[in-house]
């Protein structure tokens, strides 16, 4: 089915961002939707988690690091608690508050840190280690020496510790995170242990796997013995004999929710006593034993006070509702995007309307629904203008969206060249958004070409100081020269062509040898590109017609910059086509990025798992279990070494 496999696609997209990218693009509420709607489809997914790193050393997992089953109502814990008393007798629950956090795994040889490792997808993890010996609340040696101890904990940050993260970040022009789950998992994951001690990571223990030459019959009891030993463990656990106790544990968390000084997520009831946990079980995805109830979005009442317009990049007409500001989830809400037209008539959303708001997902504000009740008589219909606010041309229906008609339509322009410069497109680090609209707004910057006309201007932007006094200027004028000699993927990317994204950019320098060759690819040759469908197609077909973009592209091509593709340099040699690669290990000589991009130009796939249809594995140092997977199924493995001979 075409909706099953446009789900799946989505689902891995936004699984990416938030496990190993740290910056994820949707709601955790909008995500569940999808996996609801794709397992209501008959789709099983069983990778809930991450993938691992490439930077980063893979690690086993000694046990299954799992995930828990998540609910959402109070039938669903009363069906839990009452299924648990059936199957055993005088059970005793556990309910805990679940920290909104990255989940890791700490291992000590004869009391001392030595390992610590992510979840990852359960099975397989990465190595963090470095970067865990620079939280302080994570003991580097206990006081008992046992042979080996493993144990459980969430990584998190503070809401005081996140917003000085963001304030650093605003000054120096870098992308703000979403929120402190993003933060903390983004951290953990750098390669510099110093970024991570300069924020203040925090940890909870929350779990004894494993304790060598010592028993525990109960989960309190591991829980006393972990804090004897100087972990910090989860706070305030409460222990329940009935439903109505579990139940008033999960409100009494609840209650707590927003005056925590870190986020939760919600609470997690589990069975204390650690035998019947063994009679229950796990399933391969779930143990049986414990769930996660996930608390609602929290829900208030408001006032719309006026509806503005915002023009995106793309020239997409966006309205955003203006607040009566209120108290929700832990900060002040004084906005919600109302997506498009459709959404605005659908909910009959008008200016004065008094509307019920949450945060979805606890992020993103959203306008639930109107009360009609308290609607003024006089109130009317709103209706996107049929004019663009910025620069006043008409506007054009497309799907549910309203956008902007003029190609140099000023809004456009100003998102577009920041989007030219991001870090996933042309990569100038030193030319962030206030730079960029004060450079439009005094008119050295028209369009994306005249960036690299910037160099004729050194004295005077240095003596107006419009980005910042001389070493400012310089820097940026250097990384502007230096993005000149980026690949042509980079180069796409920036150019912001609807629907297509790094992976399809990178393809398209893999296949063409140049610009010119992209813009004059007939349908048959895109169509025919891997994972290119009709929509990526049509758009860029589309976008290389446009007369702006010609001589865009001329501009382009007279300022110096490089339009010919670095990753197609072996043309119409095809000698892995049809064969699929994985990629295991850590690399020496290679990223993996690299080795990707020349697989790929010599017409092979990569994939990110061993199966029966993998031709190659090239594995690395500390190779883990695709390693083992592929010696099980008989698949040729490949050294560096051998990788490097077949590509000569």
């Amino acid at each position: 089915m075409e909706k099953l496999e446009e789900l799946k696609r989505l689902i891995e997209y936004h699984s990416d961002r938030y496990y190993n990218q740290d910056d994820p693009e949707i709601s955790d509420f909008e995500y569940d939707e999808l996996i609801k709607e794709f397992r209501a489809l008959g789709g099983e997914r069983d990778n809930v988690g991450g993938t691992v790193k490439r930077e980063f050393r893979e690690v086993n997992h000694d046990i299954p690091v799992l995930s828990l089953s998540d609910v959402s109502s109070k039938q669903e814990v009363s069906d839990f608690v009452e299924k648990i008393q059936r199957e055993l007798e005088e059970v005793e629950f556990i309910v805990e508050r679940k920290i909104d956090g990255l989940s890791v795994v700490l291992r000590y040889y004869d009391g001392i840190l030595k390992e610590g490792i992510t979840r990852g997808n359960g099975i397989v993890g990465e190595s963090v280690y470095e970067n865990l010996l620079e939280i302080n609340s994570i003991p580097k040696e206990i006081p008992t020496k046992l042979p080996y101890l493993e144990v459980r904990g969430e990584v998190y940050i503070s809401y005081d510790n996140f917003k000085k993260v963001n304030q650093r970040h605003e000054k120096l022009e870098k992308k703000l995170f979403a929120n402190p789950r993003n933060c903390a998992a983004g951290t953990l994951r750098q390669l510099n242990p110093a970024i991570v001690k300069e924020r203040n990571l925090d940890i909870y223990i929350f779990n004894l796997e494993i304790a060598e030459g010592k028993n525990f019959s109960t989960h309190t009891e591991t829980l006393e013995w972990l804090a004897s030993q100087n972990f910090v463990i989860t706070p305030d656990y409460k222990t329940c004999i009935t439903y109505d106790e579990v139940w008033n544990a999960i409100k009494n968390i609840e209650y707590l929710r927003w005056k925590l000084p870190y986020g939760i997520d919600g609470a997690v009831i589990k069975i204390n006593n650690l035998f019947d946990r063994e009679i229950l079980g796990s399933t391969s995805k779930v143990p049986r034993w414990a769930i996660a109830y996930k608390y609602p979005p929290e829900q208030k009442q408001t006032i719309i006070e006026d509806i503005i317009v915002q023009v995106g990049r793309t020239g997409r007409l966006t309205p955003v509702a203006i607040l009566k500001p209120v108290h929700l989830a832990g900060t002040s809400l004084s906005r919600a995007v109302l997506h498009n037209q459709d959404f605005i008539s659908n909910k009959d959303i008008r200016i004065g309307d008094t509307v019920v708001v949450r945060k979805a997902g606890d992020i993103i504000p959203e306008v639930v629904s109107v009360i009609m009740d308290k609607r003024k008589e006089n109130s009317k219909p709103y209706q996107i203008p049929d004019n663009c606010p910025i620069c006043h041309y008409e506007t054009d229906k497309e799907a549910s969206h309203t956008f902007c008609t003029n190609p140099k339509c000023p809004a456009k322009s100003i998102k577009g060249i920041i989007h030219f410069v991001s870090k996933n497109a042309m990569d100038i680090n030193s030319l962030g958004a206030n730079c960029i609209e004060a450079l439009v707004n005094y008119g050295y910057i028209k369009e994306i070409a005249d960036i690299y006309s910037l160099y004729k201007y050194h004295d005077e932007l240095i003596e107006k100081g419009i980005v910042g006094k001389k070493r400012s200027t310089e820097k940026m004028l250097i990384a502007i020269e230096r993005s000149k000699d980026n690949d042509i993927d980079k180069l796409i990317s920036g150019f912001g062509i609807k629907n297509v994204g790094k992976q399809s950019a990178r393809t398209l320098a893999t296949y063409f040898k140049d610009i010119d060759e992209i813009k004059n690819a007939t349908y048959e040759q895109l169509i025919n590109l891997p994972d290119f469908g009709e929509i990526i197609t049509s758009e860029i077909i589309n976008f290389f017609k446009l007369p702006q973009t010609i001589s865009m592209i001329e501009e382009l091509k007279v300022r110096g910059v490089n339009l010919t593709s670095k990753t197609n340099t072996l043309e119409n040699d095809n000698r892995f086509s049809g064969k699929i690669f994985v990629l295991t290990g850590a690399l020496k000589n290679i990223t993996r990025e690299r080795a990707t991009e020349i697989i790929q130009s010599f017409g092979g796939k990569v994939s990110s798992s061993v199966s029966k249809k993998t031709d190659y594995v090239i594995a690395g140092e500390n190779a883990g279990s695709k390693l083992t997977k592929a010696q099980t199924l008989g698949t040729t493995i490949l050294s560096e070494e051998d990788f490097e001979m077949l590509i000569v």
